[in-house]
């Protein structure tokens, strides 16, 4: 759920900087980004300019939980910009440096400390040689970060403390180097098709040399003869021959090396762990090219230290820092990040040889430089001004300095904000309107309207944490807060009354965490919660009895985890030295103390318990295991908390999903219980806000995760409990009640009326136990939103009661009319938020007024810090300080509505850069972003544009509105009509508003950013769309389909094209049984593709699984590997700018797949978007030849183009289209599977393609499996809403609603091909009916006989939209009815009763006495069907089509007409004696009648009627008003 969750992050970084302690630096080879990873697991991003390099911080990806140790580059492209990073604890994540999204991420149990990037010789890419703290050096792949294979020791097996992967000159082979930590040195020689599954790869020679933990070893580039081997107290030459040592140097007084690198072959810089840079010239004996290379040293010629870089004061820091040697193009850089967060580069200085040995005679003490940059996170922060907002700023103004935000806490039902602050308060604020006074105009303005905060004061210093516990789970108190302290204290508050309740003093250190413990415990524990402090101890304290139950205080190290055994009565503790302390909970007995493996396996014992609680139904088993989850990792790192907050956050989202529109629903939503069960599972909240502290002594920062699902179900779910039963009726929607008719609306209506006065009186209930509890008057300020939600309650039985009272229709005045409508509830303001921070403001002056005047948006007054959140919960946050180095470009023209005051030049920067950010800026940063944003903006605009008159107006100005609408009304029109129509107006402007909205931003928005700025634009992302073209949320689903196709369509022809050609590898094929490409091949594909050998298929295949389709990775589709594609660069396209439909698109450069589930995604992309492209496009990717243009005018090729595919993109003549459509096929056959489960949104979206692109497909299917694969799936659901109903639905009922509309989609598409296919499978079904002992299943089972209704909708539907096609195909269509229609049905009700729609053709006529039906064919034969019988008699009756029929009112004839023959004949039908032997039907008399004139023939439904005026005359009624009448 949580992967496929929209969700637009948006940060609030606050006045001070983020600590930044640098672990590890890296640069990238354009010199355009530097890289820094820091000691709390983030890793910054900054912009660097080349020429001078000036930095500033551009973005933070947070997602390790560790010091980040390596960081490399994952790729050689220069157009991809990946890096990999490794922690500490042994994740390893694949960053995407552009988008900063987290494209692949793993935990091993190996540890990293050196990871080399090396290109082999036969790899597309670079491989990733690491080494760590285990016996080998591990080969991985960047991109999957898979192990490819391991280089093994024989001799001496230690762990690797250095490596150094080269290839030597004139050889084609790579050469791995690597010494032990015990001083061992090993060299591999690689063939090129190493992989794991052969045998292990041993080192080539070995040999043990003086050199203990060696911490970096280099090769000299330019002769690869000398070997620098650094060590913490000195560093050596060696020869690269025999490794024998040429020179060795001491490391200065109080300083250890901590590596070194060669800057030529006769020069080497070091640095120490002071953060020095020392260079030294090598003497002659370690110069290869010198004649004296290898021989003694000479005392007088040793090493000799020239030049030292360093800072200028003597910081000591406070640990070694990062420190790195680059070859930029003419000169080397020394790179240097440090403790302080500093990062420093020293351009390393150039001296000339002869000026070296002039000072060496004479002796002279080395020169020192200073670094020519320096700069720092902090100092970044220190030059914006106004600082970055914070989400507190606005108490911030009060107070001298601003008071540091120590911890946070967000209650969703309230949409308040709770907040613990350095010097012990406490506050609480409205959370939505707290983010828009510090990020939007109009609020700041008028200090009186301030969102009221409350208070708590308790504490003395910093609040640490802060918990509500009955957010995790209901059984606690609604109004209980907890607070821990610096001050060792635990509070409880009263939330509403703002009153401290209890202050529990039981432990000796500050609080670190809180929790709450899972729900099997004992009565007593579950009324507790558990405390952990500094001191190491772990309390439970009861906030029922208010005193500690269980204080558990002996443990000797820091407490990391704690884990439950509730059944058991368990408390399980594990300490930071690895122990683990088992505490009873009830009695406080300490009950064993485990170490080592033991107390692993107790550890993960627990984990195990944990996930079958967990695996619990609703929120019961989700509350233990978001409890488990919570406390499973560390305790001692902030950041930590932050993940575990949000990889839990969709567990509590469910658990607190607000209660208010859950009792609405279930009364409305009677349409099977299991759909009402899958919303409420799949609800989660719009907003959450997260603090983000990475180091405890950091300021928070906070994250606002807005979840566009969450919020969009919120809206809908609004919409629809106000709804009478009628409108939900019309969307599919069926009532739980038996009757039928009126009766059963008033009956619903009344009892939701009950039901929202009970929830009023619950509603005042609430304010009298708040009266009575507030004593200070706290809670007055709050009062108005209580207010806000009885008025609501109150609209919401008003706009019931008036369902009710629709009979004595009262006359209401306008503004009760309104009122009704909808507050401006907490959804509602965080979908303006939402709305104003997304909006591209500027670009469209007048769409930026109607958003401001009519739908109530804000402007922003800053630029917006986004983030990106991708895989595993990783993130990517912008950060603030791109502006100090953004200059603002000349003639800028300002938003007109700012007022004209004089403003401060760093007030009017900002606007000016606000002004930039929002119009182009914000669209400029990244696809993903784009691609997100559009995404939510153009689902939230349709969504509010679906409801009633959203607007966010403020209600004042609303009023003000309808009273000016209201005196207009007062004055001129005295009747209610006039008044509606005002109303309406207002509200279709509303709408129109939307819908401007949501125009702008999937179609406009290119073109209008283009404009400003060529080349800049960041487009959506195809890729992302197609991912999303099944969402499970329709808003969502329908914006992505329109902004994928708005995306396609303006690619033009040649995009497509070029699109087409670098997905179609990626198209899995298929026989009609079997995947072409068998698992044996795909996995030597991928092996190859890796640079593995053959050998390594089977290995690979098995793990593949061997069904008869490789079909894996539950979303996606076994089948084809992808050949290499050659990456047209966008520099490829230059010959075609001419072209005017066509803008150059910047190709996407598709990397080969790394790995299988790589390749499942790639595969599940191409179907979707081949599909898409030859569903909607498929008549047009094509080889511009002459012939296929000119041949045809413009209008007539206009009506061709649907028809018509015959040109070569998807036509008969290429391949592609056959691919594609068996594939869609195959995913609608296939039975369901662990891989291929039944209903994934893969399926529906093929379902829906095969719909949409029939013509194009058609010549490739069979169309009757096709039609009968989807009829059984639509038929499966019982009543389902159809697509106007927006509520995410069961995956089964939304596969069934889409199936309903694909056929629909090929019913209209080829009428004729779907009526005859019915009717064929219709007849082969009556044979088998005939025989039906000889078969072995049921008939009732067939899919004919389950979706009899189904199939008579779709005749229906094409008789009501296509009558002239269906006539001539009326025998079949009857064939199909009679199949569909009950028989004794028919007998008691007729078929006029049953199917008025077929009898609207005049071809057809139903006799109730003799119980008989003819249809008169096209062919001129008469079909006549004896219903006692079930025979089907056809008589040669005209040569031209018969124009009407009719039987008598006796039913003892049947007269026909034929006009094109103009003949009308009378049939008598005479059976044998008493009804048997055959019955015969003859012409007994036969009249020719005038011919009709030809205009009248236009259309041939109207053109004739007969009427039998008595038994034996029968009236001919022409189209022009003619009559005339004939006898028998």
């Amino acid at each position: 759920m949580v992967s496929t969750n929209l969700v637009v992050p948006v940060v609030l970084w606050g006045p001070t900087a983020p600590t930044h302690c640098i672990s590890s630096v890296f640069l990238s080879d354009d010199q355009c980004t530097l890289v820094t990873g820091c000691y709390d697991g983030q890793i910054c991003l900054w912009q660097v300019e080349p020429s001078t390099l000036k930095m500033s911080p551009r973005c933070l990806l947070v997602g390790h939980s560790a010091p980040v140790l390596c960081l490399v580059r994952a790729s050689l492209l220069p157009e991809n910009n990946f890096l990999v990073s490794s922690s500490e604890n042994g994740e390893m994540c694949t960053w995407d440096l552009i988008d900063g999204k987290c494209t692949e991420a793993v935990k091993l149990p190996q540890v990293h400390t050196q990871i080399q990037s090396y290109h082999t010789a036969n790899s597309e890419d670079v491989r990733l040689f690491c080494i760590g703290y285990y016996a080998e050096i591990m080969v991985m792949d960047p991109f999957s970060l898979e192990v490819i294979y391991v280089l093994s020791s024989k001799v001496k097996p230690d762990w690797i403390s250095a490596i150094h992967v080269l290839r030597p000159m004139r050889r084609k082979d790579d050469v791995v180097l690597a010494i032990t930590t015990t001083g061992t040195v090993k060299v591999w020689t690689l063939t090129g098709n190493e992989n794991k599954h052969a045998e292990p790869i041993y080192e080539n020679e070995s040999k043990e040399i003086r050199c203990l933990n060696a911490i970096t070893m280099n090769c000299c580039a330019q002769n690869q003869r000398t070997v620098l081997l650094v060590c913490t107290k000195y560093w050596q030459i060696y020869d690269a021959g025999d490794f024998t040592v040429l020179c060795s140097v001491i490391a200065p007084a109080r300083e250890r090396w901590q590596g070194g690198d060669f800057i030529t072959s006769d020069r080497v810089m070091l640095w120490t762990d002071e953060g020095k840079g020392y260079l030294y010239k090598l003497p002659a004996n370690c110069i290869p090219d010198n004649k004296e290379f290898h021989s003694k040293s000479v005392v007088r010629d040793a090493p000799y230290l020239y030049y030292v870089l360093q800072h200028a004061g003597d910081k000591v820091l406070s640990c070694p820092p990062a420190m790195k040697l680059l070859n930029g193009n003419q000169t080397h850089f020394l790179l240097r990040g440090d403790s302080e967060g500093y990062i420093s580069v020293w351009n390393v200085p150039e001296v000339p040889l002869d000026n070296i040995s002039i000072l060496q005679a004479k002796q002279m003490p080395p020169r020192i430089q200073k670094p020519h940059v320096c700069t720092s996170l902090v100092e970044a922060w220190s030059i914006m001004d106004p600082p970055p907002v914070g989400i507190l700023d606005q108490l911030s103004r009060i107070t001298e300095s601003p008071v540091k935000l120590t911890s946070s806490i967000y209650l969703p039902q309230q949409s308040r904000l709770v907040i613990g602050r350095e010097d012990g308060s406490i506050v609480i604020v409205p959370a939505t309107q707290t983010v828009m006074m510090q990020l939007l105009v109009g609020i700041k303005q008028n200090f009186s309207d301030w969102p009221s905060h409350q208070i708590l004061y308790g504490h003395r210093g910093r609040v640490n944490c802060l918990l509500c516990p009955s957010m995790v789970h209901p059984r606690y108190e609604k109004s209980h807060l907890l607070s821990g302290g610096i001050d060792f204290a635990v509070c409880l508050w009263d939330l509403y009354s703002g009153s401290l309740l209890h202050r529990f003093c039981v432990h000796a250190g500050e609080i670190t965490q809180l929790l709450v413990p899972p729900e099997s415990c004992s009565p007593r524990i579950l009324k507790c919660i558990c405390s952990v402090a500094s001191d190491h101890s772990v309390t439970l304290v009861s906030l029922q009895e208010r005193k500690c139950v269980t204080l558990a205080s002996r443990h000797l190290f820091p407490v990391v985890t704690i884990k439950w055994r509730p059944l058991d009565d368990f408390l399980i503790v594990g300490c930071s030295d690895g122990s683990v302390y088992v505490w009873q909970m009830e009695t406080g007995h300490l009950d064993r103390v485990l170490h080592g493996m033991l107390a692993e396996e107790v550890l993960s014992a627990c984990d195990e318990q944990a996930l079958e609680d967990g695996g619990g139904s609703g929120s019961g088993g989700g509350g233990a295991g978001a409890a488990n989850s919570a406390s499973e990792m560390g305790m001692a790192n902030p950041a930590v908390h932050f993940f575990r907050g949000l990889k839990s956050r969709n567990m509590n989202a469910i658990r607190h999903a607000t209660q208010r529109g859950i009792h609405q629903l279930q009364q409305l939503q009677g349409h099977n219980q299991g759909n009402f069960d899958f919303l409420m599972k799949h609800r989660s909240n719009p907003l959450v806000i997260q603090g983000l502290r990475t180091n405890p002594k950091d300021a928070e920062s906070h994250i606002l995760f807005f979840d566009i699902e969450g919020l969009i179900f919120e809206l809908h779910s609004e919409e629809y409990a106000q709804m009478t039963p009628a409108t939900l009726e019309a969307l599919g929607v069926h009532l739980n009640n038996p009757k039928d008719g009126k009766s059963m609306h008033i009956d619903a209506s009344k009892k939701i009326g009950d039901f929202f006065n009970k929830v009023k009186n619950k509603a005042v209930d609430v304010e009298k136990i708040l009266k009575e509890k507030d004593k200070h008057g706290l809670v007055q300020k709050f009062k108005e939103k209580t207010e806000i939600v009885e008025k609501k309650v109150q609209a919401k039985v008003e706009s019931l009661q008036k369902a009710v009272e629709m009979h004595d229709e009262q006359q209401q005045d306008l503004k009760s009319k309104i009122a009704s409508k909808m507050e401006v509830t907490h959804v509602m303001e965080v979908a303006q938020l939402l709305l104003s921070l997304l909006h591209s403001w500027g670009l469209d002056p007048h769409l930026d007024k109607v958003c401001e005047s009519q739908l109530g948006l804000l402007r922003p007054i800053v630029p917006i810090s986004y983030g990106v959140l991708s895989k595993a919960g990783y993130m990517s946050l912008l950060l603030p300080t791109w502006q100090n180095n953004y200059a603002i470009p000349p003639g800028l023209q300002l938003p007109t509505s700012s007022k004209k005051r004089p403003l401060p030049e760093e007030l009017r920067r900002l606007e000016h850069l606000t002004a930039i950010f929002t119009s182009r800026l914000h669209w400029e940063l990244s696809t993903t972003l784009t691609s997100n944003h559009i995404l939510a903006l153009v689902a939230m605009s349709n969504t509010l544009m679906s409801m009633s008159a959203a607007s966010f107006l403020p209600d004042s100005e609303k009023h003000k509105k309808l009273q000016r609408l209201a005196q207009r009304a007062d004055s001129t029109l005295s009747n209610e009509e006039e008044r509606e129509e005002l109303l309406a107006h207002h509200t279709s402007q509303i709408k129109q508003g939307w819908s401007l909205l949501s125009t702008h931003h999937c179609f406009l928005l290119p073109d209008k950013i283009e404009a400003l700025e060529p080349k800049k634009f960041k487009r959506p992302q195809v890729e992302m769309m197609v991912k999303r073209w099944q969402h499970h949320c329709i808003e969502i689903r329908e914006a992505a389909q329109q902004i994928l196709l708005g995306e396609l369509t303006r690619m033009g022809k040649k995009g497509r094209k070029q699109l087409v050609e670098s997905w179609a590898q990626y198209l899995p094929l298929y026989t009609h049984t079997e995947p072409i490409v068998g698992a044996q091949q795909v996995a030597a594909l991928i092996n190859s593709q890796s640079g593995g050998g053959g050998s390594a298929g089977s290995g690979a295949a098995n793990s593949l699984g061997n069904g008869n389709n490789a079909l894996s990775g539950g979303q996606s589709m076994g089948g084809g590997g992808g050949g290499g594609v050659a990456g047209n660069g966008a520099g490829g396209n230059g010959a075609d700018q001419q072209d005017e439909d066509y803008e150059e698109e910047e190709e996407e450069i598709i990397r080969k797949p790394s790995s299988l589930s790589e390749l499942k995604r790639k595969q599940t992309t191409a179907v979707i978007l081949l599909g898409v492209i030859g569903a909607e496009f498929g008549q047009d990717i094509s080889q511009e030849s002459p012939n296929h243009r000119g041949s045809i005018s413009m209008s007539a090729a206009q009506t061709e183009r649907r028809k018509s595919s015959v040109v070569e993109g998807f036509g008969i003549a290429n391949n592609l289209a056959r691919l594609t459509s068996m594939a869609l096929a195959h995913l609608l056959y296939a039975p369901p599977s662990p891989k291929l489960p039944q209903y994934t949104p893969l399926r529906r979206a093929a379902i829906d393609l095969l719909g949409r692109g029939f013509t194009v497909w058609e010549p490739y299917l069979d169309v009757s499996k096709v039609l009968l694969g989807l009829l059984e799936i639509s038929c499966e659901g019982k009543a389902v809403p159809n697509l106007n109903y927006k509520l995410p639905l069961t995956p089964q009922a939304d596969a069934c609603r889409t199936a309903r509309h694909a056929l629909r989609l090929i019913a209209t598409a080829r009428p004729a091909a779907f009526i005859t296919t019915m009717a064929r499978e219709v007849a082969r079904y009556n044979t088998m009916q005939q025989n039906a002992q000889s078969i072995n299943t049921p008939l009732t089972q067939s899919v004919l006989y389950k979706a009899k209704s189904e199939i008579l909708q779709c005749v229906e539907m094409l008789i009501d939209k296509m009558q002239s096609e269906i006539a001539g195909l009326l025998v079949e269509v009857m064939d199909i009815a009679l199949h569909c229609v009950d028989s004794n049905e028919l007998k008691s009700r007729g078929l006029a009763e049953l199917c008025p729609a077929i009898c609207k053709f005049n071809q057809i006529s139903h006799c109730a006495q003799t119980r008989r039906i003819a249809v008169g064919a096209n062919s001129g034969n008469l079909a006549i069907y004896e219903l006692r019988q079930n025979k089907c008699q056809m008589i040669p009756a005209h040569t031209h089509p018969i124009t009407s029929l009719a039987f008598s009112p006796d039913g003892k004839y049947l007269v026909s007409y034929s006009c094109a023959e103009n003949r009308l004949s009378f049939w008598q039908t005479s059976t044998g004696m008493f009804g048997l032997g055959q019955s015969q039907t003859r012409c007994t008399k036969g009249y020719s009648t005038a011919p009709i004139p030809d205009v009248s023939r236009l259309n041939p439904m109207r053109l004739a009627k007969l009427v039998w005026i008595n038994n034996r005359t029968v009236t001919l009624m022409l189209a022009d008003g003619s009559e005339t009448r004939f006898n028998v």
